[in-house]
């Protein structure tokens, strides 16, 4: 098979008849698929049934000498506090454990900084003319949602196979309005892309003008891995602290996708000066989060080598499916040169970039014939992705039989929206 671009152009002709006479196949059989959200599976989920029986009526809810059910104790059960210190590479003192999103806990941390700025701002962020945020893209939509909900001024940082582009964050932060920046470290969302130690370094060594920096460490997929063994990170806290910066960052995890989303626990990791300010603040919001959810958590995952055991499990389930993903890009979509993609190993996610400008037509086409996806344009600030090309893909919530079909469909949408371009 010829690249489209060195087709002439009644063989492209052809090849559109052929394509769109497939493409109406697969539209009339009136399916129903989602590869929108990165969601665990029906099979992701029953791994962790045996949880749901750790606690009954007559069970022992004491931890630490604390009674679970009762109040106190804002920052967490030492338990789960060691439980997520040893899981990411950090000290007890430093974690605090949230409710059931790690998305509340930074939408939170932002929002305290607005209201009663951060432990070294001059004035609330609240009070200033103008936020500006740093947004390596392509990224996680809903850290973009987070900033724009405040009204903050995001600035697009474009992605490299090391991390964000550190000579341009390097730059931007000399700017006193610029306050902090998202960064998914580990299989980054959507590229699944791990940060170069370089990268690291630069990040936590960084010279920024503004006293009150913020970085958002989201290290939502620590563990996250679906092929090979687990990959050790650095504790981002620690190399801070080499440089002066230890009270610049705060790092979030969770076990959304570890055992039950919605119903797991949630955590931040901060510096001495952090904690202490956090705390303050939180006491005024809330007397403590659900500490039985963290004993249930603490009983059934034990521990590091717990968690990873489980998550072997996890893997087992995802791998094939995200081999299934590529190997259809690779069949149906490489040989055409219209698309190019990143091949992670852990994370949710493929990101896909499609030949400039077809991008949203490959998601109504998709759309169209039964199958959600991310919108196009989600991985960038605003929904404006400035070449119309980057697609997120989410193999984790269909089965195996129906993410063949959806592939099915996102390839022959994708050819028909590039034949359709180059033909226009």
């Amino acid at each position: 098979m010829k690249k489209y671009a060195e087709m002439t152009r009644e063989e492209l002709q052809a090849e559109l008849q052929q394509v769109k006479a497939r493409y109406e196949e697969l539209k009339a059989l009136g399916q129903n698929l989602n590869m929108a959200r990165g969601k665990p599976s029906k099979a992701q989920l029953d791994c962790n049934g045996p949880m749901m029986d750790i606690l009954r009526s007559d069970s022992d809810y004491m931890c630490d000498g604390i009674d679970v059910r009762n109040y106190g104790n804002l920052e967490g059960l030492p338990s789960c506090r060691r439980l997520f210190a040893e899981l990411l590479d950090v000290q007890p003192e430093n974690v605090f454990i949230g409710g059931t999103a790690s998305l509340q806990l930074m939408y939170d941390t932002i929002a305290k900084a607005y209201t009663h700025g951060r432990v070294m701002s001059p004035k609330p962020w609240g009070k200033l003319d103008r936020v500006k945020w740093l947004c390596p893209s392509p990224g996680y939509d809903r850290h973009f949602g987070v900033s724009e909900s405040f009204g903050m001024e995001m600035i697009t940082v474009p992605m490299t196979p090391e991390g964000p582009d550190m000579d341009l964050v390097e730059k931007l932060a000399l700017d006193p309005e610029v306050k902090g920046m998202w960064c998914v470290p580990k299989y980054s969302n959507p590229d699944g892309i791990i940060y170069s130690a370089e990268t690291i370094r630069r990040i936590a060594s960084l010279k920024h003008a503004a006293p009150d920096f913020l970085l958002m460490w989201d290290n939502a997929y620590c563990v996250h891995e679906f092929e090979g063994d687990y990959v050790p990170f650095p504790d981002i806290l620690k190399e801070c602290a080499r440089y002066g910066n230890e009270d610049m960052v705060f790092e979030f995890a969770s076990t959304s996708k570890i055992t039950f989303p919605g119903a797991g626990i949630s955590v931040f990791v901060c510096s001495e000066n952090n904690m202490n300010y956090m705390k303050k603040l939180l006491n005024a919001q809330i007397i403590s989060y659900d500490k039985v959810n963290q004993l249930r958590h603490v009983r059934y995952l034990k521990d590091k080598a717990g968690v990873l055991a489980l998550m072997k499990r996890h893997a087992a389930i995802l791998g094939p499916k995200f081999k299934c993903v590529l190997d259809n890009l690779e069949r149906e979509i490489a040989p055409l040169g219209i698309a190019s993609w990143q091949k992670p190993k852990g994370g949710y996610f493929v990101s896909v970039n499609t030949m400039p400008g077809i991008a949203k037509a490959t998601w109504r086409l998709c759309k169209e014939a039964g199958l959600t996806m991310t919108g196009a344009g989600a991985t960038f600030p605003y929904g404006k992705d400035p070449l119309d090309s980057n697609m997120r893909v989410a193999p984790s919530l269909p089965p195996i039989e129906q993410l063949e079909q959806a592939m099915d469909i996102y390839c022959t949408s994708m050819k028909l929206a590039a034949l359709e371009k180059l033909l226009a």
